[in-house]
């Protein structure tokens, strides 16, 4: 299969872990992929709702880190980027590993997403993989007919 790796860079530290933990889950699986970078988490709906169109994808890993801050910023884009992917996925059948962390501070970021703690890159790109061939059952069910 062929995924691309949707990655927000507002925190290039954690950005790169999460990376490195869905890069090194694709690899096991000998699936290939693309990566783009985005400024940051609210830009991820949207890029995937690009690269829908071109039809070269079978999932998307949407990558990224938002931690909580002084204003509501926090809330709103944890809360918009969930909906925006979430929207996708049920409107447009795709398959999509949701790997943006929400997380109160840099060190629960740093925990949940190096690749040798909770990996969490990792987790969104194995989740990615499973519902690619959740769907693709169902499509082919569909064919069956």
């Amino acid at each position: 299969m062929h995924f691309l790796i949707v990655s927000a860079n507002f925190y290039d530290d954690i950005s790169q872990m999460l990376l490195d933990g869905a890069i090194s889950e694709l690899k096991k699986g000998d699936h290939t992929f693309q990566k783009i970078s985005v400024p940051g988490a609210l830009e991820i709906p949207a890029t995937i709702s690009y690269a829908v169109d071109t039809e070269q994808y079978d999932g998307f890993i949407a990558l990224g880190c938002i931690i909580r801050g002084e204003t509501s910023h926090y809330d709103i884009v944890t809360k918009e980027s969930a909906r925006g992917i979430n929207e996708l996925a049920v409107n447009l059948n795709l398959a999509i590993g949701n790997g943006i962390l929400t997380v109160e501070n840099k060190e629960q970021a740093i925990t949940r997403a190096d690749i040798k703690q909770k990996n969490k890159g990792g987790f969104a790109a194995q989740t990615a993989i499973r519902m690619a061939a959740i769907r693709d059952k169902f499509f082919e069910m569909l064919s069956d007919d």
